[in-house]
Order: structure tokens, then C-alpha cells, then sequence
């Protein structure tokens, strides 16, 4: 089960999600820090911009799915939806909670929050895409 999770599949993702990461933290945190978007606002447009290159580089290069490109569109649009709640809304809060007494101003500490939930993300995601979405028939 191990050696099945953890094949080539999973270092192409490693590779596609190396090069996404840098994409979409750059937007975001250009977004937060320059253009005032806010916590939420600076990573649903990162992530949406990030995760149409996700989409093809994965679909073809790390997966190398064959199957339609609306059907694997649908199931990559709502996995990365989930990802993305569940990942931005545990992160958060929780850094709110952990790094209360740390006399971190709110704009550090949703930063802090940001790179917290891209890790989260990045785990879920990879689950998601290899066992839902562009799972093998």
C-alpha cells in the first residue's frame, strides 16, 4: 500500500506542486501584501490561478490521464474546492490559537496562516487528484 502511494506518481506531483507552490504563494502573497486583497481574497485567486496550471500539468504529466477533460475538469474543480476550505478554515483559526501570546501582529499571523494552509492543502490534494480525480479506471 506504501510503495503504491509513494511511486513515481508522487514525485511528479512533488515536481508539479514545486513549481504550482512558488506560482501561486508569489500571487498571494502579492496580493496580500501590495494589492490589499485580504487573507481570504489573496488565496482563493492564487489558488484558482494555480490550480488551472495544476489541472494540465497534472492531468497530463503526472497522472497521464486519459479520460475526458470535462469529466477529470469536474472532479479536479471540486477536489481543489474541498482541499481548499478545509485546508484555509482548519489554518487559520488554529494559528490564531497557537500563536496568540506571541505578540504577532494579525497581518503576520494570517501570513503565517497562509503557508500553514498551503501545506495543508498540498496533503489533501495529492489524495484527492491520485484517488478521485484522476484515478485510474
Amino acid at each position: 500500500m506504501i510503495k503504491k502511494f509513494f511511486d513515481i506518481k508522487f514525485l511528479k506531483f512533488i515536481a508539479v506542486g514545486i513549481i504550482n507552490t512558488a506560482f501561486s504563494a508569489i500571487i498571494m502573497f502579492f496580493l496580500y501584501n501590495t494589492a490589499k486583497f485580504g487573507y481570504w481574497g489573496s488565496s482563493v485567486t492564487a489558488y484558482i490561478l494555480a490550480s488551472i496550471m495544476s489541472f494540465f500539468l497534472n492531468k497530463s504529466f503526472t497522472f497521464n490521464n486519459k479520460n475526458s477533460v470535462m469529466e477529470t475538469a469536474y472532479k479536479f474543480a471540486l477536489n481543489v474546492a474541498v482541499c481548499y476550505f478545509v485546508a484555509y478554515s482548519v489554518s487559520k483559526p488554529l494559528m490564531i490559537f497557537l500563536l496568540t501570546n506571541a505578540e504577532l501582529s494579525a497581518h503576520i499571523i494570517d501570513q503565517i496562516a497562509m503557508l500553514f494552509g498551503m501545506v495543508i492543502f498540498t496533503m489533501l490534494n495529492y489524495i484527492g487528484q491520485r484517488f478521485f480525480a484522476f484515478k485510474e479506471s
